[in-house]
């Protein structure tokens, strides 16, 4: 697994146990929805700290939880 599909995987789990959508979720972190459909589309490889930080935000939470799943934690990626 990559790094930007681990990203995708953990926004998607996210949204879908929240009941949001992508709309919702880019309204909530003040960013353009096209942003966020790049992050999960895969044409944004790595999302930058800032976006991260609006995403959290977004999902109620901070950086450190956005970040804090499984497939992060135990992954070694490969330069992309």
């Amino acid at each position: 697994m990559t790094y930007s599909e681990a990203i995708t995987k953990r926004i998607l789990a996210l949204c879908k146990e929240r009941n949001i959508t992508l709309n919702k979720l880019a309204t909530l972190s003040g960013m353009k929805q096209s942003t966020l459909e790049n992050i999960v589309k895969g044409n944004t490889k790595s999302p930058g700290l800032r976006t991260l930080h609006r995403l959290s935000i977004g999902m109620g939470m901070t950086i450190s939880e956005l970040l804090n799943f499984p497939e992060i934690n135990d992954a070694i990626f490969e330069d992309e």
